[in-house]
Parts: C-alpha cells; structure tokens; sequence
C-alpha cells in the first residue's frame, strides 16, 4: 500500500494502479482531469494517485497531433467523482499533449487538483515522455495530500487524517513494441493522526507507521498486448513490479513489496467483451499499514473502502461484461472476489470478500473511446458503493 497508501494515498490520495493514460478536444480534457482511480492505493493513493490516473488520460487524446514539442495542445477539464474512500468530489486537470516524433506515444506535461466532501484534497504534477519511437518512455510524479479517510480494526472504522509529500519516477525501456522494463524510484514523507474527537483512538499495531519518511527502488515489467490503451476488446496485459522501501531517519529493517497484474480481454460481437483481471500481492513484516497489500487498492476492485482489508498478502479474480448500446452509451455488469492474509497459506482464514455490480458508461468523445463511468457495488457484508471516474477500471 506504500505505493497504495502512501502512493494510493498520495497518489491517490494525492487513487487506479496504473494510470490510464489520455486534445482533441474536451474528451480528452475531460480523462485528463482524472479517473478517480486509485493508485497508491489506499487512502493516500486515493488523493494523490486520482490526479496521477485522471491526468494518464490525456495522453490518449493527443494521438493526431503533429510531432514536436511546439505543436503541441493545451486541455483543460473538471471531473466529478465518487469513491467509498474519500467520498464524493471534484477535480480540474490541466495537460500540454505533444509528440516527440511520429510514432511515439503522446507525451504530456500536466497538473491537477481535487478535493473531496470529507475534507480530503491533493495538489500534484505529472510529466509522462516517450522517445525514438517508444523505446524510452520516462514517467515523473509529484504530489502533496491531506486526506481523510477510515482505519479498520475489528470491523470497527476509526477516522484518521494523513498528510504527506510523494514523488515516483519511473524509467523503462521497450525491448519490443509490446514488452519494456525499467526502474522504480519513489519517495513518501508522510504522517497519520487522529482525525477529530470522540473518544476513538488509533490502534496500537498502527503506531510505528504513522510519521515515516521512505525511499523505493525497485524494477517493473510491462508486456501490453491489448488493442487499444482506452477500451480495450482483445488482448492481454501483463505487468508487475517488485521494490525495496528503505526508512529515512529511523533504525527500522527494509521491506519488500512485489506484486503481478494480468488483464485478459476477449469479444463477444461488435459490441460486447467480456475482461478479466487476476492480482497477486505480497509484501514483508515491516511493510508500513499504508503500503500493504489491499483490495480495492492494489487490484482496483470495487466493493470496497480500500483500507478495509490490507494484510501482507492478498488475491483477487476479477471479471466485467461490457456492452456498447449505440455510440455514446454502454453498460458493463461486474464481479470480483479477494482474499487476504499474513502469508499463503492464511489468505482464507478471514473468508473471502466478495462484491457484484452494475455500472452505466457515456462516451465523452465520437473520436476516442473514453466513457465517463457510473458504477453501483453490492459487497457480501450488505453494503452499497458508489463508484464515479473516468475510463474503464480496468
């Protein structure tokens, strides 16, 4: 959850794991502003991460333009969004879309902003640069979060508040036209407190993680085989990355954190596909709360608060059926169920944590393949979510 949490909760709170990548015009503006996808993923991903993912989208509407820096185009839009973490809220992104040559992805240079109606709100910038042709694809960010968001202990919520600075830089190099690898590097300065009165207190096994300051490096892999970056209809993806965090100021041991992601799509028709989606997540003892393993935050499942269920182990299968009813509208129907655990072999002692939905999508654009999504969650301990964002959640 570092890259949760802290990522999540910077990134997101400062939000999805993989940004999904957007001038087209007002659509790609309206990806651009952010999907509210969580990617640190958990609290602090929520904020800081839903700037990161919604400005991912950007880069999608940028692909007609001319090649060189100065023919370029500037997008700017507000995007509404709703998730169980920080609620219910707003955010405005800014983007310059440009091509460094012809056949290179869109790059972006963009900043973003949102805020929440639970107080939270985040602040961050974005630079994603690709070169020669993919070959080199460079991503930077930096963003600064005040979150606000629940603890669970027992299956009792305690409010916290957690503030912090994050910045991830990732470089990776493209072996082939769908396989790269590269480094991770990121850095989190954060602390959590008690979020008003009332008699709750934090739990002791949170209190070594609740002022940190951390270093990550680690390496990633990325073999992208799907048809399209936006909405995907056939193909596979399969990424993972593995990284060491290291503790500033403090005489704490390292930890480890690994986890795999594989996406598979397949059509059913013209206007139908079904997608699944499998995540393994492993981290070790001294792993902080926030950069642990979670569902919701590392998988991006729906159902529920993504600080619900952090352990140092989890699993999830998930899978949605997507149908297009016409050229702006579409509906999907979903499942997903996770595990967690201390190791492999507790990951069912808890039970599973299951959630179904269905969802309504409304393409922002006749040119490129972006909907702005409305999903509702029906989770096995009777409760409802609602989810608003841009994009598909995966």
């Amino acid at each position: 959850m570092t890259d949760h949490i802290s990522s999540s909760f910077l990134s997101g709170a400062f939000g999805y794991s993989r940004l999904t990548h957007m001038q087209s015009g007002l659509f790609r503006a309206v990806t651009l502003a952010f999907s509210c996808g969580l990617t640190p993923q958990a609290a602090l991903a929520v904020g800081a991460d839903d700037v990161h993912r919604q400005m991912g989208h950007v880069e999608t509407a940028g692909k007609e333009t001319s090649f060189g820096f100065s023919n370029g185009s500037v997008i700017v839009a507000p995007v509404p969004f709703s998730n169980p973490t920080i609620g219910s809220g707003l955010a405005l992104g800014a983007g310059y879309l440009f091509k460094n040559d012809p056949d290179s992805k869109t790059s972006v240079i963009g900043i973003g902003a949102m805020r929440s109606d639970n107080g939270s709100q985040a602040v961050g910038l974005m630079t994603n640069l690709a070169f020669n042709n993919n070959r080199w694809l460079a991503n930077f960010f930096a963003g600064k979060a005040d979150v606000r968001y629940d603890l669970y202990t027992d299956n009792i919520a305690v409010p916290v508040h957690q503030d912090g600075d994050l910045a991830r830089f990732n470089l990776a190099y493209g072996a082939t036209e769908d396989l790269s690898f590269g480094g991770v590097f990121r850095y989190v300065n954060t602390s959590v407190s008690l979020d008003g009165s009332g008699g709750s207190i934090i739990p002791p096994e949170y209190s070594p993680d609740l002022k940190l300051e951390i270093i990550t490096a680690g390496f990633s892999a990325d073999w992208d085989r799907r048809d399209n970056s936006d909405y995907p209809t056939d193909g596979s993806r399969l990424t993972a990355e593995a990284t060491r965090g290291f503790f500033l100021g403090r005489d704490r041991a390292s930890y480890d954190k690994a986890h795999v992601i594989y996406d598979l799509y397949h059509p059913l028709g013209t206007d139908k596909t079904v997608a699944f989606r499998g995540v393994a997540c492993a981290a070790t003892d001294e792993t902080p709360f926030f950069d642990q393993c979670s569902i919701g935050a590392t998988d991006n499942m729906r159902g529920f608060n993504s600080t619900q269920f952090l352990d140092l182990r989890s699993t999830s299968l998930q899978a949605e059926y997507r149908q297009r009813f016409g050229a702006r509208w579409g509906g999907v129907a979903f499942g997903g169920i996770g595990w967690t655990g201390e190791d492999l072999g507790s990951l069912g002692n808890d039970g599973s944590h299951s959630a179904v939905g269905i969802g309504v999508r409304y393409r922002v654009s006749k040119k490129f393949p972006v909907d702005f999504s409305v999903d509702i969650s029906h989770n096995n301990l009777g409760d409802d979510q609602i989810y608003i964002y841009v994009g598909q959640r995966f």
